[in-house]
């Protein structure tokens, strides 16, 4: 098992980045194998950029990975996002995880310039285009999208042939395409856990159809998790941080994806998770971060290892 922490992103009130700084520090000390952002382009929660932060945590820390879960990649120039994506890692000596997704049809694309009814293929086009970037000296491509002629791109990533890609993704086609075209799956924090289950099922079902060893493809799952020994407490204040997270959209029903209450409740919602099948947790308190981590690699962790 791998165990994973979210980054703090909220810039409040009292937001102050020297506690960002100890907060990534922190987690390397603790021994946590990675940290991950994620990204909010548009919406009412006030998130920082999920490469800007992966940068400023890259500055503060030395072994811990990176990572962001997920850029949604069709919102992105893949030029640019390849030529940052591999410049970090070289300013973090070769520690940067990439997730990618499509974002779905919910997203705002005509906000973006984009046309929603050509996501998918934009999102596979413009992965090829990175990869290509990443790993070859010379790369023409005639896309849909992205016409290179020769083009080259330098310096080419630490980690070879390039940073690892995960994919996000829920239906059977995005889980399909995350085998074909990934290097691992990543579950969503609004994911329930019995759902994780089947798309773990399903993963496995096509790494087994394409003939790729399962053991070269790691499954990671974002929990929500508040720990609390008032479990009511943990509940209605991990209700309202998901209500705020995603705009109170499914108001009845955003509970279910999250793991709280006692560390006897999370420690068995958290075991429920490994048997779905995941093979690292990225916990993703969403108050209290500074103390959840603690309270994670002090009293959790050791119990589900």
């Amino acid at each position: 098992m791998q165990y994973a922490i979210s980054i703090p992103q909220t810039v409040g009130p009292d937001f102050d980045p020297a506690l960002l700084r100890h907060f990534v520090i922190r987690a390397e000390q603790l021994g946590f194998d990675s940290a991950w952002t994620q990204e909010q382009v548009l919406g009412t929660a006030p998130q920082l950029s999920p490469l800007t932060t992966m940068t400023f945590a890259a500055a503060c820390t030395e072994r811990i990975r990176l990572g962001c879960s997920v850029f949604v990649t069709p919102l992105h120039n893949p030029l640019h996002l390849a030529k940052n994506l591999g410049s970090l890692d070289h300013l973090s000596k070769g520690r940067v995880e990439v997730g990618i997704g499509t974002g779905g049809r919910g997203r705002p694309f005509a906000a973006f310039g984009l046309d929603p009814d050509a996501m998918v293929t934009r999102f596979t086009e413009g992965l090829a285009v990175m990869k290509a970037l990443w790993t070859e000296p010379e790369v023409t491509i005639d896309g849909r999208f992205w016409k290179l002629d020769r083009a080259t791109m330098e310096p080419k990533p630490v980690q070879k042939p390039h940073p690892p890609v995960w994919f996000g993704g829920s239906a059977p086609a995005a889980l399909r395409r995350a085998v074909r075209l990934g290097d691992g799956f990543f579950g969503a924090g609004s994911t329930t856990t019995a759902n994780f289950a089947d798309q773990v099922r399903l993963v496995r079902e096509a790494l087994t159809e394409e003939g790729r060893d399962a053991a070269g493809f790691p499954i990671a799952k974002r929990v929500y998790i508040a720990v609390d020994e008032d479990a009511d407490r943990a509940r209605a204040r991990m209700t309202a941080a998901l209500d705020t997270l995603y705009g109170r959209s499914q108001p009845n029903k955003l509970i279910d994806v999250a793991v709280c209450g006692t560390p006897e409740n999370c420690i068995q919602g958290l075991r429920e998770v490994v048997d779905a099948g995941a093979e690292m947790l990225l916990f993703t308190p969403l108050f209290d971060e500074a103390a959840h981590m603690e309270v994670l690699a002090e009293e959790i962790i050791p119990e589900i290892d």
